[in-house]
C-alpha cells in the first residue's frame, strides 16, 4: 500500500489519505442503506460513500487485530495444556463533544458483529459512570460535568476490569441526555461478548485529580483505541449546530433538563450555545481531551464537511 507519511522523519505514526485508505476496505461487512439513519448521531451526517471509505477498511483492520488476539488466546492455551475462557477485545474511542464518536461507535459496531468469528458486539458510553447529578452538586462540580474530576473512575475501571477477566454477566449503568441524569433503576447488560466498545470523551485519560498516582487507568484495559479529531473552531459550528436542532426537538419535551432553553430565539440559542461551549466544553477539549490524542492507536482526522479526510496509524 502506497502510504503518504508526514514530513516529520520519526513520527510514531503513518499518515494516510481517504483515497488510499478506502482501497484497503473488503466487503465482508457491508452496512445496508436502511441502517445509515440509525447509525448517525444528530447533526452528523453519514453516507455509504463514508461508510465504504472509511469504516469498511476500519472494520477490516480491527478485524485482523481481534483475530490475531483470538489466535494468540489459542496458542498460549495450547502452550500451558490449558482451556481458559477467552475474554472479550476491549477497543476505545475517544474525541471532543461534536465530534461524531457516538456515529463512529454504532458504525463499527454494526460492521464488526458481521464477521462470524466475532458477533457478539457491545457498545458502552461512559457518560453511565458520570456521577449521579445529587453529587455533582454536592462536589461542586455541575458546571464540569465531562471533565475528568466528574466521572466515578473506580467504578469504570472495576467494570472494565470484571469484562477483561472474563466473568459472563457484568452490568454498566444507564446515562439519560434527556433527563441529564443517570438512570438509577436500570442497567446495561454485557453477557460474554467478543468484542466491547467503549466510548467517552476522557477514555485515554491517565491523570486522576482525585488521585496523584493512580495504578490503573481506563487506557490500561484497551487493546485498541481510536481518537476522532477535528479543529477547534468545527467543533464549536458542530456544537452549535446540534444545540440548535436540539432547541427544536429534545428541548421542547417538558421532562428535559434544558426545556429552559425550548423558546429561545435563533439569536439567543447561538449565543447560550456558543457561552456553554466556550465556558465549559473549549476548556476541557483543551486541558484534557486533545493531549490525549496521540496515546490512541489510530486517530481519524475530520475535514469541516464532518467527513474524514485522512488517518493516522500508529506503528507497530
Amino acid at each position: 500500500m502506497k502510504q503518504q507519511t508526514k514530513p516529520t522523519r520519526y513520527s510514531p505514526y503513518i499518515t494516510i489519505s481517504r483515497e488510499e485508505w478506502a482501497r484497503q476496505r473488503d466487503d465482508a461487512a457491508l452496512v445496508f442503506e436502511n441502517d445509515i439513519s440509525k447509525l448517525q448521531g444528530l447533526n452528523e451526517p453519514l453516507t455509504s460513500e463514508e461508510v465504504l471509505a472509511i469504516y469498511l477498511p476500519l472494520a477490516r483492520l480491527l478485524n485482523l487485530h481481534v483475530t490475531a488476539a483470538q489466535q494468540l488466546h489459542t496458542t498460549t492455551n495450547r502452550f500451558l495444556n490449558n482451556h481458559t475462557h477467552k475474554v472479550p477485545y476491549i477497543i476505545g474511542i475517544a474525541g471532543s463533544v461534536a465530534v461524531g464518536k457516538s456515529t463512529t461507535a454504532r458504525v463499527l459496531q454494526r460492521l464488526l458483529s458481521a464477521y462470524p468469528n466475532h458477533t457478539r458486539v457491545d457498545l458502552v458510553t461512559t457518560d453511565g459512570f458520570l456521577y449521579p447529578n445529587r453529587v455533582l452538586e454536592q462536589k461542586g462540580l455541575m458546571n464540569r460535568k465531562g471533565f475528568p474530576e466528574s466521572y466515578d473512575i473506580r467504578k469504570l475501571i472495576q467494570f472494565l476490569a470484571n469484562v477483561k477477566s472474563g466473568m459472563e454477566k457484568v452490568s454498566a449503568p444507564i446515562y439519560s441526555h434527556l433527563e441529564y441524569d443517570i438512570i438509577t433503576e436500570e442497567q446495561q447488560q454485557i453477557e460474554s461478548p467478543d468484542i466491547v466498545i467503549v466510548e467517552g470523551i476522557n477514555v485515554l485519560q491517565v491523570r486522576n485529580r482525585e488521585q496523584r498516582e493512580p495504578a490503573v487507568f481506563v487506557s490500561d484495559f484497551f487493546d485498541f483505541s481510536i481518537y476522532v479529531h477535528a479543529a477547534e473552531k468545527d467543533l464549536r459550528e458542530w456544537y452549535i449546530a446540534r444545540f440548535e436542532s436540539l432547541r427544536s426537538t429534545a428541548f421542547q419535551d417538558p421532562h428535559s433538563y434544558f426545556h429552559r432553553y425550548a423558546h429561545l430565539s435563533d439569536k439567543e440559542t447561538v449565543e447560550m450555545a456558543t457561552h456553554i461551549w466556550n465556558e465549559i466544553n473549549k476548556p476541557n477539549l483543551e486541558q484534557n481531551i486533545e493531549p490525549t490524542r496521540y496515546r490512541a492507536s489510530l486517530i481519524l482526522e475530520k475535514g469541516s464537511h464532518h467527513f474524514v479526510q485522512s488517518i493516522q496509524l500508529r506503528k507497530t
